[in-house]
């Protein structure tokens, strides 16, 4: 029986479904809603798509299980894609009862065109409130307003959503987990900000579920906690939890922890938890997002720069873990040279990973309270991208842009580990935003750039950039060339392409130095 038939066999009164960015993320809130359904999850489905699959597609699928109500989460990143399939749903099927919630829909009245569509939302907190909505629908009751304020419940009440994960999203997907929820900081870029403070799971109920999710064959596990590091004495307990689960015999660690922490608090008990774990085990998401004292002000950021430092360096000196930090550019009172500034402090505490984020407009978010003052001007269409500010042009934006994305390929994936520092010299974001222009003059495109074409505009673009010889350049690009999964000779390997416009990239790249 084919996957279509075997729908039409077994159809559902409710389906739960969303359209994540990539086949590889599964949706942790439909979980939720689907344990917390309670006599009503006999009745339910969950239904998984990506956005790179056809609306027309993911129409037919979920229309082919028969559903009464089909429940959709709806984020800054889908939203476009859902709407594409709603409106062919509304149409083939107008009687089929459509509930929305997430983030993208939870802030009147600032909401997208797509609530129009549906017959229901669902604002904020949906465990419970999806069930109380779904249950009246289903013995014909119609409620009496269309956008309902969701009910928070204590996290006890709370039934874990753990063994929804099946055995192919352990094997094949990432596994989200949260020892907490909320955030007390009030960071106003960031929805967490309309917290009103964090609270935990019960550490012995939450274990629980981890260690039976472990037993099942999870070994990566993703918390989506904002502040993992909050409260340190919950927090050492979990990493004791996985520490006892990590083979001191074993040279290559299967287990992999991913955290969010705040970078300014680094306690020693945390410390000497954090030096036992083995490379490649785990793994920390570092929110510095600006290092401006003044911007930091500004949106209500708390943050002590000196301490987030020396915390960075002693991570990176002491511990394996793997660092990924962030920053975001285009705040509110942001300037290209802070922005480099702030990019120059973080690059010198050598994370493995920084990640480049253009500021982006949240629905809801307490930062839109700037637009005005700081001429904010953000893109109309999903994600919200800032196009320009006060003290920020679109045609900077626009290059850093391109840096960001460039970074990603050249500075992120650790692949030019000799090469790179020849690049950064001592004022790493100017020479990285002059290699940059220099990339987007000769390739016109950021991204399909082969690894093959990456040594080639290295080669190409270097030495003038940097004023090296050439000698210099291939020697580094020879040893990173051999570290890589084409290996062999680089000199051998620049002798067999076909030849480049070396003199046109040099004459951009000396036109770029001297603007």
């Amino acid at each position: 029986m084919n996957s279509t038939a075997a729908q039409l066999a077994h159809p559902k009164s409710i389906v739960l479904t969303t359209l994540n960015s990539r086949y590889i993320h599964c949706s942790f809130s439909l979980r939720y809603l689907y344990a917390n359904l309670g006599d009503l999850q006999s009745k339910a489905t969950i239904r998984e798509f990506t956005i790179h699959e056809r609306a027309i597609d993911v129409a037919e699928k979920l229309l082919a299980m028969a559903p009464q109500i089909i429940g959709f989460s709806v984020y800054i990143w889908n939203v476009v894609e859902t709407t594409e399939v709603i409106k062919l749903l509304k149409t083939i099927r107008p009687d089929i009862q459509i509930i929305l919630g997430g983030p993208e829909v939870s802030h009147l009245p600032d909401q997208p065109a797509v609530v129009e569509l549906v017959d229901y939302v669902i604002k904020g907190p949906g465990e419970s409130s999806f069930k109380a909505l779904s249950a009246q629908l289903l013995q014909g009751q119609q409620p009496e307003y269309s956008v309902i304020q969701g009910v928070p419940q204590a996290l006890e009440e709370l039934i874990m959503p753990y063994e929804f994960y099946d055995d192919e999203d352990l094997r094949n997907r990432i596994i989200y987990v949260e020892a907490s929820r909320g955030c007390p900081f009030k960071c106003e870029f960031c929805l967490s900000s309309l917290d009103k403070t964090a609270k935990t799971f019960t550490l012995d109920r939450f274990l629980e579920e981890m260690a039976k999710l472990y037993k099942k064959g999870a070994r990566n596990f993703k918390f989506i906690d904002r502040t993992f590091n909050l409260k340190v004495a919950h927090s050492t307990a979990i990493l004791q939890f996985f520490l006892d689960r990590i083979d001191a015999n074993q040279e290559q660690q299967d287990l992999m922890v991913h955290f969010e922490v705040i970078p300014d608090r680094l306690p020693d008990a945390l410390k000497a938890m954090l030096v036992q774990f083995p490379v490649n085990s785990l793994q920390f998401e570092v929110g510095v997002q600006t290092f401006d004292p003044e911007v930091q002000a500004l949106i209500s950021r708390r943050q002590d720069n000196e301490q987030t430092k020396n915390n960075l360096l002693w991570l990176r000196s002491h511990t394996n873990a793997h660092i990924h930090a962030d920053l975001i550019f285009g705040l509110p009172g942001d300037t290209l040279l802070g922005f480099a500034d702030s990019f120059d402090q973080l690059y010198e505490l050598g994370p493995q990973e920084i990640q480049l984020g253009i500021l982006k407009r949240l629905r809801g978010a307490p930062i839109n309270r700037h637009s005005q003052d700081f001429q904010m001007k953000y893109s109309p269409a999903p994600p919200y991208t800032v196009l320009q500010t006060r003290d920020i042009s679109f045609e900077d934006l626009q290059r850093v842009g391109r840096f960001a994305r460039y970074w990603d390929i050249f500075g992120n994936q650790g692949r030019f580990k000799h090469t790179l520092p020849l690049l950064m010299g001592k004022q790493p974001f100017k020479r990285f935003l002059t290699f940059a222009d220099a990339l987007y003059a000769t390739e016109n495109s950021t991204w399909k750039i082969s690894l093959k074409r990456q040594f080639e505009l290295l080669h190409q673009l270097l030495p003038d950039l940097v004023a090296l010889p050439q000698a210099t350049v291939v020697e580094a690009l020879s040893l990173d060339f051999q570290r890589s999964p084409l290996k062999g000779s680089f000199e051998l390997f620049l002798s067999a392409r076909q030849p480049t416009s070396r003199k046109a990239g040099q004459a951009n790249s000396r036109q770029l130095r001297h603007t």
